[in-house]
């Protein structure tokens, strides 16, 4: 396995840009301090990078300078705003052709003869012609798009581009608009059919034009094409413009690059003589969300200042939303602070970003108040708040809680979104409510709505967590089949769904179909692909990769270091779980809710007690408020260890607090009343399990079947196991094994030989420990000879058996004999 990582677990880098952009080890020597984990600079940063190719270090900052009025592409300022359309470049023929094309009388059909009597009226005057029939036709195409007439309008252009005199009529800035228009009614394809066509015959395309297009397909989240555009605009020699360079910084962002190729483009935008303005700020603050790049963000803000841009609620609101992302309540309470200070009022948008600070961290309560708080200043909660504190809700386990804001949600005559839906959509699956997950699922198409690329990508991890790895492949097929194309989210939940079913190889096998299909890996993928390694325990290969990313690739976050606990745990290497937790507590990584918690988890799954309890001290001492996950480790180790008191303590606590028991409450409930005298008990949770509509799973099952067969009532056994087989799951091995071992132990051998051979014909294979069950019941009872008699015919009962297996368990009869 460790050979097979050899495929590229160095990420490649974003697609590479032409020149001017400086190359990155120079940006590197330049700006040692923008990469994560440099040392600190003694000058500002950000005024160095931002300035130092245009600003003479001798001239002060003219802010009024910097703050030109310009007209951004999508952004104008529309006069004829609820007004009919009026074009003062028009003439009263121009809008006359106007006024018919829009006529609801009108025919494509008559498009020859309108067009044809405006250009008849320039016959006698050609030198005019060129300069007053440009202007026409951009008034008319900008005014059929004010009237939604797309197709319409990408008529006239035709017709246009059609006659012979084209190239004194159309320009650049008809292109633009016909492309904007394009763009903004997601008509993408059709705009880059158009300017393709247009390159191939000859036309002067200017930046402008390419612009638009990079513009249109930015909006509809083609990203990558968006970059295409771009590369091939720099190839043509077009020089980019700060509206360019500021769309280009916000693809950046949403595609997720490292941060060190986002202060590359902004050096090349420097070095290109092209000056930020304070929407190149407040996009490099944006950037800054996915990578919960908080240091980075509050440099640029603090950068922003220092330059002479104010902040605006835009900046304010993205600042605060950074730090919502990076885990970090108490910094947006202070940036809301400051906001309000400043003059600015907090919208919707403030406090849905602040309420996400707060439910991220499971601080629900203080997520309420906000609400409440909101509320109070006259801000009505909308569907973004609602949502949010209900996947907060959920995320804790507390879903009676999470249903009361979906009903108080309908109430106040807020419609869910498809956010709101795939929320429920998560928390019915998590809960191995299947039935309930698809009937949200139909509601969706039932509300007139379209489910989304995070829907399927919704339904894939839920089938991931629950070890569905048929049902993963089957949605993935399904999604396709509905025209979703994959894009870096979905590879990057595969690579999660498949690794939590065990397919580690194909795991791997999606992260380099991700590769190859151009998508750029990011923080979460990382991420997927260390929390993959973590199950397999193979943590030197998961120490190999948080080295890469501390080398530049990327910055580790809370959830890295969770992958990293994991990979110790299941890596049994307990001596580096132990100093990575001391690191934690110690604050030398900054002890998030979420790595207290998994603290607990992995302490309770490696059974030690007292670190357990220590993790969930700590996490309580912070001020943290523990989710489902950690209740239901609590109540595992306690369970493990039939310590009956704590764990009811455990469950009264989850039940005051609002907690729903989840399956995993359940089982581990089971387990323990299996090994104890109330054994049971177990199948009366069992039946509680079925009572809440919840789908008891193959460990649900194996449990009591365990409590039963310990205790020799075999009849009992019997009936659970036929259950389970009509509830739809096979038995695995740990269900034949123990059937096997408590035949055996009842000196039932006719039973449990029967018993192996209907397992191996229903493609069960035994393992070590079916057949030691039956060895030790032959030793236990000193019968040596049929010990020995079994294990000679093994061959004829399982024909598969290896000669070292026949000789292990020879062996294991000396051993026991002696």
């Amino acid at each position: 396995m460790a050979e097979r990582l050899a495929l590229p677990l160095l990420l490649p880098n974003p697609p590479p840009s032409k020149p001017p952009f400086l190359n990155q080890t120079h940006h590197h020597q330049q700006n040692p301090t923008l990469l994560p984990n440099s040392p600190p600079s003694s000058t500002p940063i950000l005024q160095d990078l931002l300035l130092r190719h245009s600003v003479k270090p001798q001239q002060p900052i003219d802010p009024q300078a910097r703050t030109r009025t310009r007209t951004r592409i999508g952004r104008s300022r529309d006069l004829n705003r609820g007004k009919p359309w009026t074009h003062n470049r028009l003439s009263p023929q121009g809008q006359q052709v106007l006024n018919s094309l829009i006529d609801s009388s009108f025919d494509s059909n008559q498009l020859d003869s309108v067009l044809a009597k405006l250009f008849e009226q320039y016959q006698e005057n050609p030198d005019a012609k060129a300069d007053f029939l440009t202007a026409e036709v951009l008034g008319i195409v900008k005014g059929l798009g004010f009237y939604k007439k797309h197709d319409l309008a990408l008529g006239v252009f035709n017709w246009v581009k059609g006659r012979k005199d084209c190239d004194l009529v159309l320009n650049n800035s008809v292109v633009a608009v016909i492309i904007s228009m394009l763009g903004k009614a997601g008509r993408v394809s059709v705009a880059a059919n158009l300017l393709n066509s247009l390159h191939k015959e000859g036309f002067n395309l200017d930046v402008y034009a390419y612009t638009s297009l990079i513009t249109a397909c930015a909006g509809s989240g083609r990203y990558r094409e968006a970059m295409m555009v771009f590369k091939k605009m720099e190839e043509e020699g077009c020089k980019p413009t700060l509206i360019t360079y500021n769309v280009i910084l916000n693809v950046y962002g949403k595609m997720g690059m490292p941060w060190s190729k986002i202060v590359a483009l902004v050096d090349g935008m420097k070095s290109d003589g092209v000056a930020p303005d304070a929407y190149t700020y407040n996009t490099l603050i944006s950037c800054c969300r996915r990578g919960s790049l908080h240091e980075e963000a509050a440099l640029v803000f603090d950068e922003m200042k220092l330059v002479g841009f104010s902040p605006d609620n835009v900046t304010y609101n993205a600042l605060l939303d950074v730090y919502g992302k990076s885990r970090r309540p108490k910094e947006a309470v202070e940036v809301l602070k400051e906001m309000e200070l400043n003059g600015f009022t907090p919208s919707i948008v403030t406090y849905n970003s602040l309420i996400s600070a707060y439910a991220r961290d499971g601080l629900l309560e203080e997520a309420m108040d906000l609400k409440r708080q909101m509320e109070g200043k006259g801000i009505k909660p909308d569907v973004f708040t609602y949502t949010t504190l209900l996947s907060g809700f959920e995320k804790a386990g507390k879903d009676e809680l999470a249903m009361g804001v979906f009903e108080e949600m309908r109430s106040a005559g807020c419609r869910p979104n498809i956010c709101t839906f795939n929320a429920l959509i998560k928390m019915h699956g998590n809960r191995g409510k299947f039935t309930e997950m698809m009937k949200v699922f139909d509601e969706i198409k039932a509300c007139n709505g379209a489910t989304d690329i995070v829907t399927w990508n919704t339904l894939l991890a839920v089938f991931g967590q629950n070890g569905m790895d048929l049902e993963v492949s089957r949605v993935f097929k399904e999604m396709k089949r509905a025209g979703f194309v994959p894009e870096r989210d979905t590879f990057n939940t595969l690579i999660s769904a498949y690794s939590r079913c065990g397919s580690f190889d194909q795991a791997m096998s999606v992260y380099k179909r991700m590769l190859e299909a151009g998508v750029t890996p990011d923080l979460s993928t990382y991420n997927a692909v260390l929390a993959a390694l973590a199950r397999g325990g193979l943590w030197k290969q998961s120490e190999k990769i948080l080295a890469e990313m501390k080398d530049g690739r990327c910055k580790p976050n809370e959830l890295t270091y969770c992958s990293l606990l994991h990979v110790y745990a299941n890596g049994k290497q307990v001596d580096r779980m132990h100093a990575l937790a001391e690191e934690i507590y110690s604050g030398i990584i900054e002890p998030h809710a979420v790595l207290l918690k998994t603290l607990v988890l992995v302490y309770s799954k490696c059974d030690l007690l007292v670190e357990t309890e220590r993790a969930f001290s700590e996490l309580r001492k912070k001020g943290f408020s523990p989710d489902i996950t950690t209740l239901n480790a609590m109540v595992s180790i306690y369970g493990r260890r039939q310590m009956v008191s704590k764990t009811n303590e455990v469950l009264n606590f989850m039940n005051e607090s609002g907690f729903t028991p989840s399956l995993t409450t359940y089982n581990s409930l089971m387990y323990m009343y299996s090994r104890s005298e109330n054994f049971e008990e177990s199948e009366k949770v069992l039946r509680e399990v079925l009572a809440k509509g919840i789908k008891p799973d193959i460990i649900s099952y194996n449990t009591v079947i365990y409590a039963y067969c310990r205790n020799g009532r075999m009849k009992e056994a019997s009936r659970i196991f036929s259950e389970m087989g009509n509830s739809g799951l096979m038995p695995d091995v740990i269900t034949y094994n123990t059937f096997v071992a408590s035949y055996a132990a009842d000196t039932m051998f006719e039973e449990a030989i029967d018993l192996v051979r209907y397992m191996i014909k229903h493609g069960c294979k035994p393992n070590q420990n079916t057949y030691n069950s039956m060895v030790d019941g032959y030793c236990k009872l000193n019968r040596q000879d049929e010990a020995r008699s079994f294990v000679n015919n093994l061959k004829k009962l399982d024909p598969h058996i290896s000669k070292e297996e026949e000789i292990r368990l020879s062996e294991r009869i000396v051993e026991k004999w002696s």
